[in-house]
């Protein structure tokens, strides 16, 4: 007999995957649209951090991909626990955990242009691809591994990452282990991954990246396990959570002395610094929405966050842009033109969030 299940959806999460999201819906061109009509060094300097640093370093357009993956971390143990109250057999959560990687690799090809059948051609490594892998390497983890065990495993995976990279660069590279031509994570790329690589030689999603984002996936499943865990104040939790997020952001920037921050390699370093960020951000909004009930600015993420997958597939094959232009070019126009990408950015939000407000109020979200 299943039996009655209640419901504890974290909306803070919902809120911080749409405020993610929000800057993969053009909040970026948002930033850089005000840095051109108000030249000041603020906007200037917020409009650098929406941009990919080329090769070491981080900014925070660095920063979305691998909050998302601790984000999809954090609401495992949820859906675990829901799935285990509902009768779900431990075969039954295992198929389903498989196929949601699966399923989110398939997608991330599709993004990529798999129904054009060249497959000589394909890109194969996919956002969608890293995210579905590394998670479901993480949730395997977690269903077997106790959570001290699975911690060791965590600093495992980011000192062995280390140590391969450091003592095993390619072959056919510059000698330097953690440039682009000279990565192990390049060359096994080269070697192994069929079709086209994003950068040529290399590729940023590609196939030995995947180690150190199983341990980005896994930091937010602690994360979510911490959180639910029973017979502690909230307060307690969040300060306690802000406290490992910066003893990680600390970490990462000392690692960064001997291995550098790259997202592009997703260099432990990296993994530390961003899954500490993300652990305060999370805290933050955890303990504003969960813990001191404050909703009411909240709707505008919540409505991004609750169809993430589908505003990222759907900027993909809709054309959002002539949409907006359409039906706000001509008031842009009245604009000087320094003022012009600002008004553009903001009728492109504009439309992509309508369209998910009314995805939102027909209760239709795409579930992977």
């Amino acid at each position: 007999m299943k039996k009655e299940v209640k419901s504890q959806r974290l909306q803070s999460l919902d809120v911080l995957r749409g405020f993610d999201m929000f800057f993969i819906m053009g909040g970026g061109a948002l930033f850089a649209g005000l840095a051109t009509c108000c030249p000041i060094p603020f906007f200037q300097a917020i409009a650098r951090q929406m941009e990919h640093v080329p090769w070491h370093g981080v900014a925070f357009e660095d920063m979305i991909f691998p909050l998302f993956l601790f984000i999809a971390g954090i609401s495992f143990p949820y859906s675990l626990e829901k799935q285990k109250a509902c009768g779900m057999s431990s075969a039954a959560i295992y198929r389903k955990v498989i196929r949601r990687g699966l399923v989110l690799v398939l997608l991330g090809c599709i993004y990529n242009g798999l129904l054009d059948f060249d497959f000589a051609h394909l890109r194969y490594a996919s956002v969608l691809g890293r995210i579905g892998l590394s998670w479901m390497f993480a949730a395997l983890l977690f269903l077997n591994v106790r959570t001290r065990v699975r911690m060791g495993v965590v600093a495992l995976l980011f000192i062995g990452y280390w140590a391969l990279l450091a003592c095993f660069p390619a072959p056919d590279g510059n000698g330097d282990p953690f440039s682009m031509e000279g990565s192990l994570v390049g060359y096994v790329d080269r070697m192994f991954l069929p079709g086209q690589l994003y950068l040529g030689i290399h590729d940023p999603e590609g196939l030995l990246g995947i180690i150190p984002a199983v341990g980005t996936a896994s930091l937010g499943m602690l994360t979510g396990e911490w959180i639910k865990r029973e017979g502690l104040p909230e307060l307690r939790k969040v300060v306690l959570l802000a406290c490992a997020g910066v003893v990680l952001v600390v970490a990462g920037w000392i690692w960064d002395l001997v291995f550098p921050i790259n997202k592009n390699l997703w260099t432990s370093s990296f993994a530390c610094l961003v899954g500490g960020i993300s652990m305060l951000l999370f805290a933050l909004f955890y303990y504003l929405i969960d813990v001191r009930h404050c909703h009411r600015w909240t709707l505008f993420f919540r409505v991004i966050g609750m169809n993430s997958i589908t505003i990222y597939l759907a900027q993909r094959f809709i054309d959002f842009d002539y949409t907006g232009r359409s039906l706000f070019g001509g008031l842009a126009s009245l604009f000087p033109e320094s003022f012009q990408p600002l008004i553009l950015a903001l009728a492109y939000i504009a439309v992509c969030w309508g369209f998910l407000y009314l995805l939102y109020r027909q209760r239709i979200f795409l579930k992977v």
